[in-house]
């Protein structure tokens, strides 16, 4: 098959399946912003009298069509199609003619597949935003349900001073819900629409309208000047990557506290029994492997922001193909980041804090009492710290 940059010679296909990767198969889930953005630019081309209405219409009809077909699982895009750009560009001008070949005058596919990328990761982070705020939501109806028990705030994995289920779950709530406000910050350096910068700079000779393709995409502003579009590949997704590893950071740490709290010597949480898992050995085991997983995901996303950042690292200025190597680990983290919120939200739903077992030691309260005795007395707080510690002392 003909690809687009095709000059007639074919292509080894041992270099064929080295280039392409895998990016062929994680181009899938980009297909339907491509096809917006092929619109997009198609209609600005019309406007600007670079193209019939006549070729719109019918360009604009095919890539609906192709999406169409593409949702339905009719179609995929092959390793000859190498990429989403080649697929469908190959498919219009099966399905419409030559006319399908005119949509690509005044981009490249470095434009192309950037301003993709950035209406996939402002969808991205608005389901991810949901998720947080969901589990936030469950750690509030948790709060809601049991938040009246009390239980031992810990320092140094030693318990230090009284709290409650609804002060613990509030806490990781908040910052859960933080963590979502910060992706904001990765959504809106994806929001500068890329097209019109071709391959890195500009289109020479072209007049278009790149004010007519931010409207039409909802980005906040053209991408400008067209020099910084390829300099600024994979900031966004670095971006992106690290709120995703502040919020499973969180979940973390969520999990980790869980996992305390559901060991026989604590023994302070319940699962039920459809949500934990069994040993092949030991026929009284009943294992909490989601809360597990759940606290490993840091590590996932850690790899992949150091993955993302060591491929952009020290390139030149302009479009390198190493950046197509930032598609996969962007792509696993964000599905982790999805599956670990859903998971983490129906978990919680399923926790019950247990207060029978749950016990308060009295010297839980020293630091109350020595503030109390400050007060009373007053004397200064690093006295009425020793007296309290030396009545301590005496009751051990």
């Amino acid at each position: 098959m003909a690809r687009l940059w095709d000059k007639g010679k074919p292509l080894d296909e041992r270099i064929l399946k080295f280039t392409v990767g895998e990016d062929h198969k994680l181009d899938e889930r980009l297909l339907k912003y491509d096809v917006l953005a092929s619109i997009a630019h198609t209609q600005m081309l019309e406007e600007q009298g670079l193209l019939t209405s006549l070729d719109s219409k019918a360009i604009c009809g095919g890539l609906k069509k192709l999406h169409k077909q593409h949702s339905q699982g009719q179609w995929s895009i092959s390793l000859e199609e190498e990429d989403v750009h080649g697929a469908l560009e190959a498919r219009l001008i099966e399905l419409i003619g030559p006319a399908g070949g005119r949509m690509h005058l005044g981009r490249s596919r470095n434009d192309q597949v950037l301003v993709a990328l950035r209406l996939y990761l402002k969808d991205a982070t608005n389901t991810l935003q949901l998720g947080a705020e969901a589990v936030s939501d469950a750690l509030e109806a948790l709060a809601k349900r049991q938040g009246d028990i009390p239980l031992p705030g810990y320092t140094h994995m030693q318990p230090a001073m009284p709290s409650s289920v609804g002060l613990w779950a509030k806490g990781f709530s908040a910052e859960i819900r933080d963590d979502a406000r910060g992706l904001n910050v990765a959504k809106s350096r994806a929001d500068f629409n890329p097209l019109g910068s071709a391959a890195g700079y500009g289109t020479p000779g072209i007049n278009i309208n790149r004010e007519s393709t931010t409207k039409q995409l909802g980005f906040s502003s053209a991408h400008e000047p067209v020099t910084a579009v390829q300099l600024s590949r994979g900031k966004a997704e670095a971006t992106l990557t690290f709120e995703i590893a502040l919020l499973l950071g969180d979940l973390s740490r969520l999990a980790s506290d869980l996992l305390l709290f559901y060991t026989s010597e604590f023994a302070f949480v319940s699962l039920p029994h459809e949500m934990t898992t069994g040993s092949s050995i030991m026929p009284q085991k009943r294992n909490p492997d989601v809360l597990e997983l759940v606290r490993s995901t840091q590590a996932v996303a850690t790899g992949a922001l150091t993955e993302i950042l060591s491929i952009t690292t020290k390139l030149n200025s302009g479009y390198q193909r190493d950046l197509q190597r930032v598609k996969a680990p962007l792509f696993r983290v964000i599905d982790l980041a999805n599956d670990a919120l859903g998971i983490m939200e129906y978990t919680l739903e399923g926790i019950t804090f247990k207060p029978e077992n749950i016990h308060l030691d009295s010297e839980l309260n020293a630091a109350e009492q020595a503030n109390r005795l400050a007060i009373e007395e007053g004397i200064p707080f690093r006295e009425a710290y020793q007296k309290i510690a030396s009545l301590l002392d005496k009751i051990d």
